[in-house]
């Protein structure tokens, strides 16, 4: 991994994001991008100051979704910061990007335009806002990569996968470079509503930050979170010849399925620990040489005691306990499709820096989850084999094994 970058609710590039969130900064506040007031929930960890325009030509971004627009800032971060040249005829060069939704604004703009005003006054580029697979399209067209594209579309697991798969594409010999992440805007009156009818975020309309809180007795849904995040893979061998800077190495990504419930984990935590331990083994990595996990930690009742028996079962009871977990969700909410990309540049400058990143709000211990979670202030370690665990929607799992990069 050579390169990374991202806007998250903690800041609009890696620096401002990862200052903020050791130092136990909360992203959560009232919302500002529609008027939330008569909603179950009224607020949510929104980008702050976001302007398109510092990335993308005015004319292009007015052409996105918030969406496709976050990963492209992303994507112009992570190149930069690879200092990667993307020549014209870049066919070696490709992008694997992820979203949970889509352009989930420009579809509700659709419709409201299709009730109010009839179907000639729709916005011609509705339909290319609103596709999933244009958050990649949009990272291709910008930056010019003509190598392997694709998008993964597998709730909040998708940008795990969105990296897995572009190691993957290296592994096969079909790109020297891949630039991987997801992206997620569902801060919107339909995201927000629908979400409030499963009753899966968080209610704490009084204290905004105060309400994620993984792993924490008090725990009552996720905060909405939005993000886009993006890190350069890139074979080792071509990475130094160009003199690149290597943070990490991925060295394990596992897969599984719960086949379960359209929302709930699998109780039994025993599916998911499968990507887990696949990943683990992938890597050649022994269950006590696990120095730091970032959980998945939604701040739900049944998902976050569902991934403290998923990491027990992974790696035993003894070793869980000695591992400090953490859910960087307590400040950045939950960015759905965007999460894993999000967390992996969190696992990879936990390991380069030798700070691991609070799980910030946790008060009340839970029986059910009683591991070690790093709770509110951030810790030195020394850190060289770190995990980062995504599970979604519909029993997707996906697991990241990642390695300090040592020279």
């Amino acid at each position: 991994m050579t390169g990374i970058g991202a806007v998250t609710p903690l800041g609009n590039d890696i620096e401002t994001t990862w200052q903020n969130l050791v130092a136990s900064k909360s992203g959560a506040a009232r919302i500002t991008q529609f008027d939330a007031s008569g909603y179950p929930v009224d607020f949510a960890c929104e980008l702050k100051e976001f302007d398109p325009a510092q990335w993308i030509d005015r004319k292009q971004a007015r052409r996105m979704d918030r969406f496709a627009q976050m990963i492209v800032a992303a994507a112009r971060q992570a190149e930069a910061d690879a200092r990667l040249e993307v020549e014209p005829e870049a066919d070696r060069i490709g992008a694997s990007v992820a979203t949970g939704i889509g352009g989930l604004k420009a579809f509700q703009d659709c419709y409201d335009v299709l009730k109010e005003r009839g179907p000639d006054r729709v916005n011609p580029f509705s339909i290319p806002q609103i596709i999933p697979n244009m958050g990649a399209a949009w990272v291709s067209m910008e930056l010019g990569t003509r190598g392997p594209l694709s998008s993964q579309c597998t709730a909040c697991a998708a940008s795990n996968m969105a990296i897995g798969d572009g190691i993957d594409a290296i592994r096969l010999g079909r790109a020297d470079v891949m630039l991987c992440g997801g992206t997620e805007a569902g801060i919107t009156r339909v995201g927000i509503a629908g979400f409030s009818a499963m009753r899966a975020l968080s209610r704490r309309n009084d204290a905004p930050d105060r309400a994620s809180r993984p792993f924490d007795a008090g725990r009552d849904g996720f905060v909405m979170g939005e993000a886009g995040a993006v890190v350069v893979v890139e074979e080792l061998e071509h990475a130094r010849a160009r003199g690149a800077k290597i943070y990490a190495e991925l060295i394990g990504y596992g897969l599984s399925s719960d086949a379960t419930h359209v929302t709930e984990p699998d109780p039994s935590g025993e599916n998911p620990a499968r990507a887990l331990t696949m990943a683990l083994a992938e890597a050649g990595v022994g269950l006590d040489e696990v120095d730091y996990i970032n959980a998945h930690g939604t701040s739900t009742p049944l998902g976050d005691a569902s991934e403290t028996r998923v990491i027990k079962i992974a790696l035993g009871e003894e070793n869980a306990r000695a591992t400090p977990i953490s859910s960087t969700k307590g400040a950045t909410g939950h960015c759905l499709g965007a999460a894993g990309a999000v967390e992996a540049i969190f696992a990879i400058l936990a390991a380069e820096r030798g700070v691991l990143p609070p799980t910030i709000n946790y008060e009340d211990p839970d029986p059910e989850c009683d591991l070690d979670y790093v709770p509110n202030e951030a810790r030195e370690a020394d850190v060289r084999i770190s995990v980062n665990n995504s599970f979604g929607f519909g029993g997707h799992n996906a697991c990241l094994v990642i390695a300090r990069w040592d020279g």
